[in-house]
């Protein structure tokens, strides 16, 4: 991805999820630059589901990145999070002020409405779109560290169920420094998808990943293997040919990070 030219030098930015996976390294990469950021979450005392801290934590915020996750993937609470937190988040924005909203999605969210957690996307994106605070949604494929949790939710006894329709995995490092970019560029009021170099088949990339791990579960393909509780379609989970696209490859990253025998 391109340098941005626009960059405001010391903006204040506030990363909603600021203490996870993503938005610690989010934190970390615009602090580096000399901004001032504000890692949110509940732990710290803002909480955008009950609304606790909100509005004092975004005043006089230029930005705000929102890399919440639901702590249930149940279909219900996971709507009721995403739209509540989403409502409560742009809600604070509008009377603080905030001129950028950036929300972290998932490529092929609309292609996958029998996915209660894509669906529940689906309804955050749509609450950003209809506010009046300028924002950028970007839709990332899955982490390269999400895939041990792939192969745990597929698995029954020692025997793992997946597709092999096409994923294009990214690296958390990678998606992060992405975000970092876009974050301090100008609002897109539109979506950027975010991938890793290589679309690999579903059921490879996890065989691939469980093999590197010495673990001895047994990779079965199965087209009618449910991904989240949804089937999934060839390429239903790749970005389109204008995503950015981070350098790490998957088989790189085994190496470098799987234990060694």
């Amino acid at each position: 991805m391109k340098e941005t030219t626009s960059e405001t030098k010391n903006m204040k930015i506030v990363v909603l999820g600021g203490t996870g996976l993503i938005g610690s390294k989010v934190v970390n990469l615009l602090r580096a630059r000399g901004h001032e950021v504000v890692a949110a979450s509940p732990s710290q005392g803002i909480n955008s589901i009950t609304g606790e801290g909100l509005t004092e934590a975004l005043t006089g915020a230029h930005v705000v990145v929102d890399v919440t996750n639901s702590p249930s993937f149940e279909d219900k609470a996971v709507l009721e999070f995403f739209e509540t937190s989403t409502r409560n988040v742009l809600a604070a924005e509008a009377k603080t002020g905030v001129g950028h909203h950036v929300a972290l999605s998932v490529v092929g969210s609309e292609r996958l409405p029998a996915s209660g957690y894509l669906r529940a996307k689906v309804a955050q994106e749509k609450l950003i779109k209809a506010s009046p605070i300028p924002y950028t949604i970007v839709r990332a494929t899955q982490f390269f560290e999400f895939v041990g949790r792939i192969a745990d939710e597929a698995t029954s006894g020692q025997t793992v169920r997946l597709p092999s329709a096409l994923v294009q995995p990214i690296l958390s490092d990678d998606l992060a420094a992405a975000l970092a970019k876009i974050v301090v560029a100008k609002p897109l009021n539109g979506t950027v998808e975010l991938a890793g170099p290589d679309a690999l088949p579903f059921d490879e990339v996890v065989r691939q990943y469980l093999v590197a791990q010495h673990d001895p579960r047994t990779i079965v393909t199965d087209e009618q293997a449910l991904y989240f509780g949804t089937p999934l379609e060839k390429r239903s989970l790749v970005p389109g040919e204008n995503a950015l696209i981070g350098s790490a490859r998957f088989a790189d990253w085994l190496s470098r990070t799987t234990p060694q025998r």
